[in-house]
């Protein structure tokens, strides 16, 4: 029985040897994208199971079906950044997708105005790609700033995938008739050992995998949205009566309010304070002054009579 124990332990640690090189270049998603493959998943409406026929690829199918990942990003100019975050986000869940990211920041503009800048990421069916994207170019009347298209074709890793999960779960399945036919308390615990480092390389290109056609059922979609504000006129010799117009008048109004600030301070604040310091010290020296003088007058001079 031991000698039976034995051979198969060798015969399965070779087996095993096979598969770990392949294994181990198998990298799990870093958090950001866990997190992105929860909302892909809850989005699409997908629950895990464990059954291997929900990851496994059937040969035939994978001849002619391809795998392709399609990404795009867009970078526009808007007259309401918010207002366009807003209807874009409706239309990523009437499509059946979901909003990735979102952020809103303020730019300064050169006259010291600031307007909204949006930056956000949605989750689309692939499908229905093209039609997001031309819903999303409604948002503006202006040119598109930029526009980017990518795909990427995972049919190959997504099969290599699939061979290596159906070589791991036939070691699996043999580990756990060896365990279970297992006398000694080692045999068991070395069985066990190989079993659960197994059992954990399946759950990892089950992850992957998953991650794989979620990416690939959902697109992703990045817009960055600009105010019109922001964006500077082209002009002919970098001159634009207009603007240097619209910049003299700017300057002007904040000449005006600054005055008019200064007139405020003076007459809430400067004239009060220069009345509370110098009228003490202005009654101070005319008091020492009129002293001074009584002090100085010749006693006994006589007063000075009217003339006869």
């Amino acid at each position: 029985m031991i000698k039976k124990v034995t051979f198969t332990l060798v015969i399965l640690s070779l087996l095993l040897a096979a598969c770990a090189p392949s294994a181990q270049n198998l990298r799990s998603p870093a958090p950001s994208v866990v997190t992105e493959m929860q909302n892909v998943e809850s989005a699409a409406g997908v629950a895990p199971s464990a059954d291997k026929s929900t990851y496994a690829l059937d040969q035939t199918a994978a001849s002619t079906d391809r795998l392709v990942i399609k990404n795009a990003a867009l970078s526009m100019a808007v007259d309401d950044p918010l207002k366009s975050m807003d209807n874009i986000s409706r239309l990523a869940e009437t499509m059946g997708g979901f909003v990735v990211t979102a952020d809103m920041y303020q730019q300064t503009l050169s006259n010291g105005v600031q307007v909204p800048q949006v930056s956000m990421t949605i989750r689309v069916p692939a499908e229905r790609l093209a039609e997001a994207l031309t819903t999303i170019k409604a948002e503006t009347t202006q040119p598109i700033i930029s526009e980017n298209k990518s795909s990427q074709d995972v049919t190959a890793e997504y099969t290599d995938l699939n061979s290596r999960l159906t070589n791991l779960q036939a070691a699996e399945k043999q580990l756990q008739e060896i365990m279970d036919s297992a006398v000694k308390t080692e045999d068991v615990l070395s069985v066990y050992s190989q079993l659960v480092s197994v059992r954990e390389q399946i759950e990892l290109i089950k992850g992957q995998m998953k991650y794989y056609e979620q990416s690939a059922a959902l697109s992703s979609v990045s817009v960055q949205l600009i105010a019109n504000a922001a964006m500077q006129p082209i002009t002919i010799a970098g001159w634009q009566p207009v603007g240097v117009a619209k910049q003299a008048l700017q300057s002007l109004i904040h000449a005006l309010q600054s005055l008019a600030n200064f007139a405020i301070r003076l007459t809430v604040l400067y004239i009060p304070v220069l009345l509370i310091i110098f009228v003490p010290i202005g009654l101070i020296i005319w008091g020492i002054v009129a002293l001074v003088r009584k002090i100085r007058k010749p006693k006994g001079t006589p007063s000075p009579t009217p003339e006869q």
